[in-house]
């Protein structure tokens, strides 16, 4: 053949080509999540898969945006199926708590933070006590010393307690005879520690002074910044406002807001809003369902137990909306549209949730409704779950908490903690995420914690209550195809496979089959939503 026909050819076979935005060859594209189903390409139009098969892509398709992916594996977008979006990016102007092993460093780091920044109030999230040598609530005598004259409010790590100094006290009206269901007041000798657990919170929050709207849009930008760098393409969020929800959709619209949204409307006046206009949906955001707290956290023993906590006798945590309340939520929504998802860390708000939704959804056909948590269960309530009530984990909660857990609780409830294995098993389908900021916002560590259940040192050596041990496959369909058929959008994103979004990220190992002490130190080399190229390491 001919130099000149051999050019004819090719031009021939260019022109014949289907024009397509983007080209990925040369790859281990993981397409439904399982190792046994791979392509090594895909093409991309209109931010949906047109095509995902062999190298051939190259010959049918053309496209100016061409990637030679050089062997790596391919996933689809991960989805954070619970998360706090919204308050994520705030935390980088508010005293950074985590990590500390004592009070005084907490003190420390508040006295040097108000050196920097020098704010009337003074925010500060991640501490937890049980990372100390004295394990006991603090009290605020050093933050009084230390700061006489302006507010300091301090976030436990889980978001359910706070500790808080005299002055903010004072300015919210707290005093020792302060009562609130839902709530408590920690007190030493009669005396108020500062420490406020749940329902109690909220008198502090009243006193917060709100966001300004640039404050709100950077820390959205913020957050997207860190979830992109994290392979995250889609996030629930965990309860927030028509306000909020409407932000988002806002710069989303206008092209700012890139990342794809799953809302859960906080439980409160808003929802009769949205139960009368319906479910919202665009593209990149959707709001059809209803977050509400059944009880507290079990690191601030705000965790309602059947049974008294093993390291204090008598005490049971605490119900932040009452039993009824959630049965008559139940009912209400179980004639709509929209889903309702429950906080539920003991095993009495466990109980309660499950009855109340088992027996509101009779005759209900596709409701979908989620217990958030799920943490701790009685034996027997795990039966309580179906293909209808869907659990929405945090497997790094297991690894964090496996330290303490057997002083809070005894070895005999932990049995049904953090139960993964068995609760996929029941239901048919479990959906994962971080509860970020509370953990880290790395889904490496979702799946580590998942499938090896160690934390990122390699402790336990023989893994943390390994019968709950999940696969590797389950693990990244919990993370991908399982938390969006727990957002209803799992015949639009998930997987990649032709008509679906093309969110899909590239990362640097193959976590479906490298060895265990690789998963953590995975990173994430691009992530791209609907066909456009967010993040990268490596990409033009």
């Amino acid at each position: 053949m001919s130099k000149k026909l051999l050019i004819f050819l090719l031009l021939l076979l260019t022109s014949c080509a289907e024009k397509v935005d983007l080209i990925l060859y040369n790859a281990e594209v993981f397409t439904s999540n399982d190792s046994s189903q791979l392509a090594t390409s895909f093409a991309v139009k209109d931010g949906k898969f047109v095509y995902v098969g062999d190298d051939s892509v190259i010959s049918n398709y053309s496209s100016s945006n061409i990637i030679n992916a050089e062997g790596l594996p391919v996933y689809a977008g991960f989805i954070d199926s619970h998360a706090h979006f919204y308050g994520l990016g705030f935390l980088n102007a508010q005293v950074d708590l985590k990590g500390t092993k004592s009070f005084d460093e907490i003190v420390d780091r508040v006295i040097e933070f108000d050196k920097k920044n020098n704010k009337d109030f003074i925010m500060g999230r991640g501490w937890d006590q049980n990372d100390w040598s004295v394990k006991s609530l603090p009290t605020n005598k050093l933050l009084n010393d230390a700061f006489p004259d302006k507010a300091v409010i301090l976030g436990r790590i889980d978001g359910h307690a706070y500790l808080v100094n005299d002055y903010a006290l004072n300015l919210a009206g707290i005093t020792n005879s302060s009562k609130i269901d839902g709530g408590e007041f920690i007190k030493s000798n009669g005396i108020l520690t500062g420490v406020l657990i749940d329902n109690s919170m909220q008198l502090i929050d009243n006193i917060i002074p709100p966001p300004t709207k640039e404050e709100s849009i950077k820390a959205l930008l913020s957050a997207q910044d860190m979830a992109f760098e994290n392979g995250l393409t889609t996030v629930s969020e965990a309860g927030i406002s028509r306000n909020q929800i409407e932000l988002i959709d806002s710069l989303q619209k206008s092209g700012i807001l890139k990342i794809k949204i799953y809302a859960m409307i906080e439980n409160g006046p808003d929802v009769d809003y949205y139960i009368s206009q319906g479910p919202y949906k665009t593209d990149r955001l959707n709001v059809r369902s209803v977050k509400v707290l059944a009880d507290g956290a079990l690191g601030s023993r705000g965790a309602s137990m059947i049974d008294e906590y093993s390291d204090r006798k008598g005490y049971y945590g605490l119900m932040i909306t009452p039993a009824d309340s959630i049965k008559s939520l139940a009912f209400k929504l179980a004639g709509t549209s929209f889903q309702l998802n429950t906080h539920a860390i003991g095993d009495n708000a466990n109980r309660v949730v499950l009855n109340a939704y088992r027996d509101a959804l009779f005759n209900y056909r596709d409701p979908r409704w989620r217990v958030e948590h799920a943490q701790v269960l009685s034996e027997g309530d795990i039966e309580l779950f179906n293909q209808k009530i869907i659990p929405s984990v945090q497997p790094t909660h297991a690894t964090s908490d496996m330290y303490w857990l057997y002083d809070r609780i005894g070895k005999e409830r932990a049995k049904h903690a953090y139960a993964f294995q068995d609760l996929l098993e029941q239901s048919s389908v479990i959906a994962f995420g971080t509860d970020f900021p509370v953990e880290d916002i790395n889904p490496m560590m979702t799946f580590y914690s998942a499938t090896v259940r160690k934390d990122k040192d390699g402790f336990p050596e023989d893994g943390f209550q390994t019968e709950n041990i999940m696969n590797r496959v389950d693990a990244l369909k919990a993370m991908t195809i399982f938390g969006a058929y727990a957002n209803f959008e799992e015949n639009e994103k998930g997987s990649i496979e032709v008509g679906k979004d093309a969110d899909f990220i590239i990362l640097d190992n193959d976590i479906l089959r490298s060895p265990e002490a690789s998963i953590p130190n995975t990173n994430v080399v691009a992530t791209f939503i609907n066909g456009e190229l967010v993040f990268n390491r490596r990409y033009n």
